[in-house]
């Protein structure tokens, strides 16, 4: 799964929320700040458990920094450090 979220999302702690929202879910992935003022997020796991992340991570207190969010789906390529 890669997410691009855009809004005010750097500066804000977001990779670092998205990391602890990880916590408790099998997914590794990463999270990086792009030069367009997005965060992009990829990560690997079984789709139900990279859903409920998707949704823990605007629990978080993220939701009203993120305007927008682009979600593609591929196939997992193995290629992540752990997330938590």
């Amino acid at each position: 799964m890669q997410i691009l979220y855009s809004g005010n999302v750097q500066g804000v702690g977001f990779r670092y929320a998205a990391k602890s929202a990880a916590t408790g879910f099998e997914v590794t992935g990463a999270v990086r700040n792009l030069p367009d003022g997005r965060v992009e997020l990829v990560a690997e796991g079984a789709k139900d458990e990279l859903e409920a992340f998707r949704q823990a991570i605007r629990d978080s207190g993220l939701e009203h920094f993120i305007r927008d969010e682009q979600v593609t789906w591929a196939d997992a390529k193995n290629e992540f450090a752990d997330l938590k």
